[in-house]
Protein backbone atom coordinates (compact mmCIF):
# COMPACT_ATOMS: atom_id res chain seq x y z
CA UNK A 1 0.00 0.00 0.00
CA UNK A 2 1.11 3.19 -0.71
CA UNK A 3 1.45 6.26 1.24
CA UNK A 4 0.71 9.78 0.40
CA UNK A 5 2.74 12.02 -0.27
CA UNK A 6 3.37 14.71 3.12
CA UNK A 7 1.30 17.81 2.63
CA UNK A 8 3.90 20.86 1.84
CA UNK A 9 3.61 23.97 3.99
CA UNK A 10 2.00 26.83 1.78
CA UNK A 11 0.93 30.06 3.03
CA UNK A 12 -2.82 29.61 3.21
CA UNK A 13 -2.58 26.37 5.01
CA UNK A 14 -0.50 28.26 7.73
CA UNK A 15 -2.53 31.13 7.49
CA UNK A 16 -5.18 29.37 8.76
CA UNK A 17 -3.61 27.10 11.24
CA UNK A 18 -2.62 30.20 12.87
CA UNK A 19 -6.32 31.78 12.97
CA UNK A 20 -6.95 28.54 14.18
CA UNK A 21 -4.31 29.24 17.25
CA UNK A 22 -5.82 32.84 18.04
CA UNK A 23 -9.70 31.54 18.26
CA UNK A 24 -8.72 28.75 20.91
CA UNK A 25 -6.67 30.84 23.09
CA UNK A 26 -8.98 33.69 22.89
CA UNK A 27 -12.08 31.24 23.22
CA UNK A 28 -10.93 29.09 25.88
CA UNK A 29 -8.40 30.89 27.60
CA UNK A 30 -5.96 28.69 27.38
CA UNK A 31 -2.92 27.41 25.30
CA UNK A 32 -3.63 24.95 22.19
CA UNK A 33 -2.61 21.66 22.76
CA UNK A 34 -3.94 18.39 25.06
CA UNK A 35 -6.04 21.42 27.66
CA UNK A 36 -7.80 22.82 24.76
CA UNK A 37 -8.88 19.61 23.47
CA UNK A 38 -10.00 18.14 27.41
CA UNK A 39 -11.92 22.03 27.74
CA UNK A 40 -13.79 21.64 25.04
CA UNK A 41 -15.17 18.07 25.72
CA UNK A 42 -15.78 18.75 29.23
CA UNK A 43 -18.30 21.58 27.95
CA UNK A 44 -19.43 19.21 25.63
CA UNK A 45 -19.86 17.11 28.75
CA UNK A 46 -22.09 20.09 30.56
CA UNK A 47 -23.71 21.08 27.53
CA UNK A 48 -25.67 17.30 27.00
CA UNK A 49 -26.10 17.54 31.30
CA UNK A 50 -28.14 20.72 31.06
CA UNK A 51 -30.21 18.61 28.30
CA UNK A 52 -31.08 15.83 30.97
CA UNK A 53 -31.93 18.75 33.29
CA UNK A 54 -33.91 20.67 30.99
CA UNK A 55 -35.56 16.86 30.15
CA UNK A 56 -36.54 16.19 33.41
CA UNK A 57 -38.07 19.40 34.48
CA UNK A 58 -40.05 19.18 31.01
CA UNK A 59 -41.03 15.26 31.42
CA UNK A 60 -42.70 16.07 35.15
CA UNK A 61 -44.80 19.14 33.97
CA UNK A 62 -45.76 16.37 30.95
CA UNK A 63 -46.30 13.70 33.31
CA UNK A 64 -47.86 15.69 35.79
CA UNK A 65 -50.24 17.13 33.22
CA UNK A 66 -51.54 13.33 31.59
CA UNK A 67 -52.22 12.41 34.74
CA UNK A 68 -53.73 15.12 35.25
CA UNK A 69 -56.01 14.81 31.79
CA UNK A 70 -56.70 11.03 32.90
CA UNK A 71 -58.26 11.58 35.95
CA UNK A 72 -60.43 14.56 35.12
CA UNK A 73 -61.98 12.32 32.47
CA UNK A 74 -61.91 9.78 34.91
CA UNK A 75 -63.63 11.90 37.50
CA UNK A 76 -66.24 13.23 34.60
CA UNK A 77 -67.15 9.63 33.67
CA UNK A 78 -68.11 8.28 37.26
CA UNK A 79 -70.27 11.51 37.38
CA UNK A 80 -72.49 10.42 34.12
CA UNK A 81 -72.23 6.66 35.04
CA UNK A 82 -73.77 7.99 38.43
CA UNK A 83 -76.39 10.09 36.93
CA UNK A 84 -77.29 8.01 34.77
CA UNK A 85 -78.03 5.27 37.50
CA UNK A 86 -79.79 8.14 39.26
CA UNK A 87 -82.05 8.20 36.33
CA UNK A 88 -83.02 4.82 35.17
CA UNK A 89 -83.24 4.25 38.94
CA UNK A 90 -86.10 6.83 39.27
CA UNK A 91 -87.65 6.33 36.23
CA UNK A 92 -87.94 2.88 37.04
CA UNK A 93 -89.26 3.82 40.43
CA UNK A 94 -91.79 5.45 39.00
CA UNK A 95 -92.94 3.55 36.28
CA UNK A 96 -93.30 0.38 39.37
CA UNK A 97 -91.78 -1.40 36.93
CA UNK A 98 -90.73 -5.26 37.36
CA UNK A 99 -86.90 -4.50 38.23
CA UNK A 100 -87.84 -1.92 41.24
CA UNK A 101 -91.15 -3.87 42.30
CA UNK A 102 -91.75 -6.61 44.29
CA UNK A 103 -95.45 -8.25 43.34
CA UNK A 104 -96.07 -4.94 41.47
CA UNK A 105 -95.76 -2.47 44.78
CA UNK A 106 -92.32 -0.90 45.45
CA UNK A 107 -89.45 -2.34 46.60
CA UNK A 108 -86.38 -0.04 47.82
CA UNK A 109 -84.45 -3.32 48.64
CA UNK A 110 -84.96 -4.47 44.67
CA UNK A 111 -84.42 -0.09 43.31
CA UNK A 112 -81.11 0.02 45.53
CA UNK A 113 -80.16 -3.48 44.08
CA UNK A 114 -81.22 -2.39 40.57
CA UNK A 115 -78.85 0.88 40.53
CA UNK A 116 -76.05 -0.97 41.81
CA UNK A 117 -76.30 -3.27 38.59
CA UNK A 118 -76.44 -0.96 36.76
CA UNK A 119 -73.50 1.07 38.07
CA UNK A 120 -71.66 -1.99 38.27
CA UNK A 121 -71.90 -2.96 35.11
CA UNK A 122 -70.66 0.48 33.49
CA UNK A 123 -67.55 0.12 36.02
CA UNK A 124 -67.99 2.27 39.14
CA UNK A 125 -68.64 -0.23 42.14
CA UNK A 126 -71.41 1.35 45.02
CA UNK A 127 -72.94 -0.17 47.15
CA UNK A 128 -76.69 -0.01 48.70
CA UNK A 129 -75.95 2.83 51.87
CA UNK A 130 -74.85 5.43 49.32
CA UNK A 131 -78.00 5.51 47.26
CA UNK A 132 -81.38 6.88 49.16
CA UNK A 133 -84.84 6.39 47.89
CA UNK A 134 -87.63 8.48 48.17
CA UNK A 135 -91.19 7.09 46.35
CA UNK A 136 -92.86 10.22 47.86
CA UNK A 137 -90.74 13.22 46.82
CA UNK A 138 -91.36 16.43 46.05
CA UNK A 139 -89.00 17.69 43.01
CA UNK A 140 -89.03 21.50 41.84
CA UNK A 141 -92.16 22.50 43.65
CA UNK A 142 -94.10 19.12 42.45
CA UNK A 143 -95.49 16.49 44.52
CA UNK A 144 -95.63 12.50 43.92
CA UNK A 145 -92.58 12.05 42.70
CA UNK A 146 -90.23 9.09 42.61
CA UNK A 147 -86.18 10.53 43.64
CA UNK A 148 -82.90 8.57 44.07
CA UNK A 149 -79.76 10.64 45.45
CA UNK A 150 -76.03 8.52 44.94
CA UNK A 151 -73.32 10.18 47.36
CA UNK A 152 -69.83 9.00 45.78
CA UNK A 153 -66.55 9.29 47.01
CA UNK A 154 -64.02 9.50 44.35
CA UNK A 155 -60.55 8.62 44.88
CA UNK A 156 -57.83 8.91 42.68
CA UNK A 157 -55.38 6.53 41.61
CA UNK A 158 -52.66 8.66 41.85
CA UNK A 159 -52.23 10.39 45.23
CA UNK A 160 -48.82 11.48 45.42
CA UNK A 161 -49.01 13.64 42.14
CA UNK A 162 -52.76 15.13 42.70
CA UNK A 163 -52.79 15.83 46.19
CA UNK A 164 -56.12 17.61 45.81
CA UNK A 165 -57.87 14.50 45.45
CA UNK A 166 -56.12 12.45 48.39
CA UNK A 167 -59.16 12.40 50.43
CA UNK A 168 -61.37 11.81 47.96
CA UNK A 169 -64.11 14.06 45.89
CA UNK A 170 -67.99 13.55 46.51
CA UNK A 171 -69.70 13.13 43.90
CA UNK A 172 -73.50 13.71 44.02
CA UNK A 173 -75.86 12.51 41.23
CA UNK A 174 -79.67 13.09 42.13
CA UNK A 175 -82.90 12.45 39.45
CA UNK A 176 -86.56 12.34 39.92
CA UNK A 177 -89.30 10.90 37.78
CA UNK A 178 -93.28 10.87 38.38
CA UNK A 179 -94.87 8.19 39.92
CA UNK A 180 -97.67 6.89 37.39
Amino acid sequence: MRRPAPRRWSAVRGMRHATRHVVRHMVLGGEPGPRTSLARTSLARARQGTTAVEFAICAMAMVLMVVGFVEFGRLTWTFEVLQDAANEGARCMGLGASSCAAAGVYSAANTSGYIVKLTTARGVVITAATIALNNTATCGGATDFSQVKITYKFITVAPTLLTSLVNGFTVPASACFPNQ
